[in-house]
């Protein structure tokens, strides 16, 4: 790195030194908070919250071809509400408005040892009406040939229609989580 790069960079620190170290992108809590999850697959759904929107993320590892996999965790508004871990997912009850939407790879330990260049960070915005319910899916992948990495791991947020996100709560587990001391 050269001296220039070392400067520019130390400066940016000092100008927004919660910014460049707490946040992984757009709408993402604090790099330092990490959870401890479990996962259930007895769960309830739960009922809608008056003047409230609920919001629905799934953590779906099937095109996820190492172990272990990912844990990941989901911020709104910069703020993490919970983590999930393999085929799992979580909700939270969000006012009306424009939100920001965060998954991100709490560890590097992605099953894959070295695994060079990835993307464990995406991000999306959207706008909540109350009384509505909004699913995301943060798709992790990654190809191995058994040996080697094919394709650099990332994480892939997008959001679902209703009845895609009904199919897929159909196999998958309920996340309960809470921030490792």
């Amino acid at each position: 790195m050269t001296p220039a790069r070392v400067i520019l960079i130390a400066s940016l620190l000092m100008v927004c030194p919660s910014q460049a170290r707490a946040q992984a992108g757009p709408g993402c809590g604090p790099a330092n908070v990490t959870f401890d999850v479990s996962t259930s697959k007895k769960y309830s759904l739960p009922a809608m919250q008056p003047g409230k929107a609920l919001v629905y993320l799934f953590q779906d590892d099937v095109k996820y071809g190492a172990r272990p996999r990912p844990t990941t965790r989901f911020a709104i508004d910069g703020t993490w509400i919970g983590a999930t871990h393999a085929n799992s997912f979580i909700y939270a009850f969000v006012d009306a408005g424009d939100h920001d939407v965060c998954a991100n790879w709490q560890s590097h330990v992605t099953g894959l040892g070295y695994i060079g260049p990835k993307r464990s960070t995406a991000a999306t915005h959207f706008t909540a009406e109350a009384g509505k319910s909004y699913y995301f899916r943060a798709r992790d992948i990654a190809y191995t040939n058994g040996r080697e990495i094919v394709s650099e791991p990332e994480v892939v947020l997008a959001r679902l229609n209703s009845d895609e996100a009904q199919v897929i709560m159909g196999s998958f587990s309920l996340s309960s989580s809470h921030p490792k001391k």
